[in-house]
């Protein structure tokens, strides 16, 4: 069945995506089934989505409850779940405020103009460039792909916008000579994925927060991809002990349902006001609900105290992996957002892991990403590593 659904799918659907010959049918927790019935262990999770694993019963129980009293009234309502969801975000992070949208692009789309309007509404019109790092990745919007620091997101799409400025990530001189009375806003994932799985060197975003509040700029954290408990703490930042003026989350959030969030302190998210900002499905009542579940059952299951632990656990497997073969070059991440660099091109191992059953990605080339659900096992893991051993 797969060929047939493949050939349709060629007919009809706009080639954006290079994908394996294989077409996912079901999923339950680490595992996915695909139409010719082969199993395959996920570490991949819809992209650092699915932390939950697949058809998780508390989030699909909580999904169908909503979805049998209420769909959709728009946000010209309040609606209980929204309330309840920015509630619960609020009371766990830095923020005052939050701002509900779809995507992650459309959050740091939403973070991208509260910057800008929030000196505007200070009269400082002047200040709206944007300096975000080289090998960044903040979305495929015409603006989100203007903030990211990889030419090949941009190639074809010129004129680019216009106020974005790129430094290097971990170097705060380069920060230094780059700010001026002219930027917003600094713009950073505090862990760099798309970009290889890059940590910020010791103190680096504490020098960052120093460089911001002495000019005036404001610090934005894009946590789309290490938010929601993906690094072992439910937010990236709190691992280096700085705050951001405003953040960004998407992904896990809504572990598969398209839910994105700004989060602002209240002087900053002031600048919004009736008609500066919107979204016709941003917090709907299903989604919202789905997310709010997943947040309780991180919370009650204690689900992120797992990540850390078995996030240890696979990095010293990953380790052990480096030592036994010397064409990888290097060993990254945290939590369970790892990644091994190779001397050569990954593409060829991560077909020989679908070949073996397991789902497994590649970025930048040649460094193969392991972002599985957070409740991946210990078999689970050691069965991974003993394939790549074998492939390697």
């Amino acid at each position: 069945m797969n060929n047939d659904i493949i050939e349709k799918a060629e007919k009809c659907i706009v080639n954006t995506y290079k994908r394996p010959s294989i077409v996912i049918e079901k999923g339950r927790g680490c595992k996915v089934w695909d139409t010719d019935g082969k199993s395959y262990i996920d570490f991949v999770a819809g992209v650092a989505v699915c932390s939950l694993g697949h058809s998780h019963p508390r989030v699909v129980k909580a999904l169908c409850s909503q979805a049998d009293i209420l769909f959709h009234v728009s946000n010209l309502y309040y609606t209980v779940p929204q309330v309840e969801l920015a509630l619960w975000l609020v009371e766990n992070s830095f923020a005052d405020k939050v701002f509900f949208c779809n995507s992650g692009a459309e959050a740091n789309e939403a973070a991208i103009k509260l910057a800008r309007k929030y000196f505007s509404t200070n009269n400082e019109k002047e200040r709206y460039k944007i300096i975000s790092m080289e090998r960044s990745f903040h979305g495929r919007t015409m603006a989100t792909l203007s903030a990211t620091g990889q030419d090949k997101v941009k190639k074809g799409y010129d004129p680019i916008l216009e106020g974005f400025d790129f430094v290097p990530f971990n170097d705060i001189d380069a920060l230094a000579n780059k700010i001026n009375s002219s930027t917003c806003a600094v713009l950073l994932e505090p862990v760099q994925g798309e970009g290889g799985l890059w940590r910020p060197a010791p103190g680096y975003l504490k020098e960052v927060r120093k460089l911001c509040d002495e000019t005036g700029a404001l610090l934005i954290f894009d946590e789309i991809q290490t938010g929601i408990g993906r690094t072992g703490k439910l937010f990236a930042y709190q691992h280096f002990g700085v705050e951001p003026d405003i953040m960004t989350l998407a992904k896990a959030l809504g572990n598969g349902l398209p839910i994105g969030a700004m989060l602002a302190k209240e002087h900053v998210a002031s600048a919004f006001v009736h008609g500066s900002h919107a979204s016709t499905f941003g917090g709907t009542p299903v989604v919202t609900a789905a997310a709010l579940e997943v947040l309780k059952v991180l919370s009650e299951e204690k689900v992120i105290e797992h990540c850390g632990r078995i996030g240890a656990y696979f990095m010293e497997r990953l380790m052990w992996l480096k030592s036994r073969h010397s064409s990888i070059r290097d060993v990254r991440g945290i939590g369970l957002m790892l990644g091994i660099e190779l001397d050569t091109e990954g593409e060829p191992v991560v077909n020989k892991c679908l070949e073996k059953g397991f789902l497994v990605n590649c970025i930048q080339g040649n460094v193969i990403r392991f972002i599985p659900p957070l409740i991946i096992s210990k078999q689970e893991i050691d069965d991974l590593v003993l394939c790549l051993d074998e492939i390697l």
